[in-house]
């Protein structure tokens, strides 16, 4: 007769949530149903978690069933109701990357945050890009010093990614170019509907290489030039809003930092206030966590960093300067300079 400790034992292992390490794993879901549904961009059950039944629905599957498999495969990731001090908790699991300047870290609570979207935007030549390669080293660094021991995905959609850059920014932070260049994992975006089929089929590719970083360098680039004229905004504002919410949902599947640059375009009406607004509108101003606005100055390299939105930080201004080494801190020098 087992005693109280062992029932004990075998009822808490009874109530933990079944773990599934690939779809056909899941109850309902034989190899045809697999198949169709890797076809339609669920590679792994985490993507599953975040899928809703319209989406599954396609695969040959009715609604219930449907509801089914994303009920099995959400309680692997234990999506659930719980209390603000559970969330608290569970907000211990979030971590931050350094942007290589402690002072844009200083303005963001410390680097950016896991598990939600962080977007910069500015003029052309303003430094977005370069500042995305920055990230994308920096995810290697181990966590004590900022990093995220882990890979990056850089989907390029204006062919701005340079491995140049990569050499520059590995070398002086004492790791190597080569080790750095494996963890980056390259794709260029050619058309929207390009960019949107490679995040939905990068469920896969992140689980397996490890990736703690998605890199959307623009976000609205495609959409700008091919959704022309009012009668196409709505049409390209729900297919952004759709884009958005898969990368949103990949960051927290995946307790992964996703950043997004943006364009900018101009506000002849504006007298008092910046003369320029973001790309994307209110889709993409509600769907981004943190937005932060990226300017020139009169002194060459050193730019300024504004947040503008985050849940819970206020707006601030700080300084940092574009090098051939990458992002860095404004010396007493470049001030006094930059003053001047």
């Amino acid at each position: 007769m087992p005693d109280d400790g062992e029932k004990a034992k075998k009822d808490e292992e009874s109530e933990k949530p079944k773990q599934y390490e690939i779809i056909e794993d899941l109850p309902g879901v034989g190899p045809a149903t697999a198949e169709k549904l890797r076809e339609l961009g669920f590679q792994t059950v985490e993507s599953l978690a975040i899928a809703t039944i319209k989406e599954l629905v396609p695969a040959g599957i009715g609604e219930k069933q449907a509801g089914k498999i994303i009920s099995e495969a959400r309680n692997t990731i234990a999506i659930t109701f719980i209390r603000a001090d559970e969330l608290i908790k569970m907000r211990q699991n979030v971590q931050r990357l350094t942007t290589g300047s402690k002072a844009i870290d200083e303005l963001v609570g410390g680097g950016l945050e896991t598990q939600t979207i962080t977007e910069f935007y500015g003029e052309y030549g303003v430094g977005k890009s370069i500042l995305c390669h920055q990230l994308a080293v920096n995810a290697h660094l181990p966590e004590e010093k900022g990093g995220l021991n882990g890979a990056a995905l850089y989907i390029d959609t204006e062919n701005t990614f340079r491995p140049e850059w990569i050499v520059r920014m590995a070398e002086p932070l004492g790791i190597d170019p080569k080790e750095v260049a494996e963890k980056i994992i390259y794709c260029e975006a050619y058309n929207s509907d390009h960019q949107i089929l490679l995040l939905e089929k990068s469920d896969k590719v992140i689980k397996e290489n490890n990736i703690r970083l998605i890199i959307v360098d623009s976000l609205t680039a495609h959409f700008r030039s091919e959704y022309l004229g009012r009668e196409m905004l709505a049409e390209r504002q729900q297919r952004l809003n759709s884009h958005m919410h898969r990368l949103v949902r990949l960051a927290r599947a995946f307790n992964a930092v996703a950043v997004v640059t943006n364009q900018v375009m101009s506000k002849p009406d504006a007298f008092f206030a910046l003369a320029v607004e973001p790309v994307g509108g209110h889709v993409v101003a509600h769907t981004s966590h943190t937005r932060m606005f990226l300017r020139r100055t009169a002194s060459g390299p050193v730019r300024i960093v504004r947040l503008v939105s985050s849940p819970y930080l206020p707006e601030g201004e700080r300084i940092f300067k574009v090098t051939n080494e990458g992002i860095k801190d404004v010396t007493e020098e470049d001030e006094v300079k930059r003053r001047k």
